[in-house]
């Protein structure tokens, strides 16, 4: 069981980072990169929720099940 929340939880930050990606090269971001330097919060904080995610998915999937046990 441990092993399909760790394969959802992939496939649901790979989704966040592509949003997080399109989300950087929108014209909102363009617009605030303009003025701030940096892309809008919402991609930033997209991106970020992506590779935690990923991260957390992936040590779900690669633990051994007696590790939790």
């Amino acid at each position: 069981m441990r092993r399909i929340i760790g394969l959802s939880l992939v496939v649901v930050g790979v989704v966040l980072l592509v949003w997080g990606f399109n989300a950087a090269d929108s014209f909102a971001s363009d617009v605030s990169r303009f003025f701030t330097g940096s892309p809008t919060d919402r991609a930033i904080w997209l991106t970020i929720a992506g590779v935690a995610a990923i991260v957390a998915g992936g040590v779900a999937v690669a633990l051994p099940n007696k590790a939790l046990a």
